[in-house]
């Protein structure tokens, strides 16, 4: 019996793995949420939108065109619940490919009317962007991609959405985001550590086969970990020295709420040869997916949370 092709429109979906868009897309609202709590900017909703748009559109295409380099070098070959079109024989690698640089170019038509609107600062924080995504696969083959993920879902995203709703340069997105651009990493790491045998055997270097078993152990404890740290200390020392350096609001403590989840994670991480589930260790980069959105909607719920109760207290 004949199996049931799925839709046009299905492959495509599968093509461009909407499931990993959170990952882009959150540091583009919290770095919008920075600039109106933080900054005092009016939301210019249609500008965030765009942005908006325009991370998800160059998202797809960067993972569409990862898909391509890695189906030609022989990377990816087994189906599993997360693979694209390609490897499924839904779409060819020509098919793939067209509809990524088409992505692109849409992409960067829509970043470069944002730039017209904010200014050139955003034209560099942009550019960098789209180099990364263009030579992704490249940097993820010789142990960078760890970094250009960190770069480009992470601070990237923030700092150009900061600067589309206030057109000026501030470090605060830059670093207030690194917490969150952590945990994209990991979601990276924990994909490159479970597959660090074949990517050995096909000549692929990751920071995971660099470091071996036991190092990306403790890599994969410092990324899930070590937000939490980072934040005591941006809403701390600030207080503590009085130098003038903006502090988180007190509100950042509402992240505790994931540490739960960081040591679920971290057992998963532990128990990787005795799993107590099969698939535990095998799924662990989507478990980490998981665990940041909800890291990242705990930061953005902070900022909307001080915002109120600074409202309210300048109210009464």
């Amino acid at each position: 019996m004949e199996t049931k092709q799925p839709t046009s429109l299905k492959k495509w979906i599968v093509a461009g793995r909407p499931w990993a868009l959170p990952a882009s897309t959150m540091p583009v609202i919290f770095g919008t949420s920075l600039a109106v709590v933080i900054c005092g900017a009016s939301l210019a909703l249609f500008h965030f939108l765009l942005a908006l748009a325009g991370m998800i559109i160059l998202h797809t295409a960067a993972n569409m065109l990862s898909d391509v380099f890695d189906f030609m070098r022989g990377l990816d070959k087994d189906i599993t619940p997360v693979s694209g079109a390609i490897v499924r024989g839904w779409l060819s690698p020509r098919q793939v490919r067209v509809g990524s640089v088409v992505l692109f170019f849409l992409g960067c038509a829509i970043g470069l009317y944002l730039v017209y609107l904010s200014g050139t600062v955003l034209l560099i924080i942009g550019a960098v962007g789209v180099a990364i995504g263009i030579f992704y696969t490249g940097l993820k083959y010789h142990a960078f991609g760890d970094f250009a993920v960190f770069l480009n879902f992470g601070i990237l995203g923030s700092l150009g959405a900061w600067i589309i709703q206030t057109k000026g340069f501030s470090w605060i997105p830059v670093v207030w985001t690194i917490p969150m651009a952590m945990l994209v990493s990991a979601i990276l790491h924990a994909n490159n550590w479970r597959d660090t045998i074949s990517d050995r055997e096909r000549r692929v270097t990751t920071v995971a086969s660099l470091l071996g078993d036991r190092g990306s152990l403790f890599y994969y404890g410092l990324l899930i970990f070590g937000p939490f740290a980072i934040i005591l200390g941006l809403i701390l020392v600030p207080l503590l020295i009085s130098d003038g350096i903006t502090a988180m609001p007190l509100t950042f403590f509402v992240v505790l709420l994931a540490l739960p989840r960081a040591l679920t994670l971290w057992g998963r991480a532990r128990r990787r040869h005795t799993p107590r589930q099969p698939m535990d260790f095998i799924i662990l980069d989507g478990a980490t997916a998981q665990y940041n959105l909800t890291f990242g909607l705990l930061c953005t719920a902070a900022l909307w949370l001080h915002f109120l109760l600074t409202r309210l207290a300048f109210k009464f």
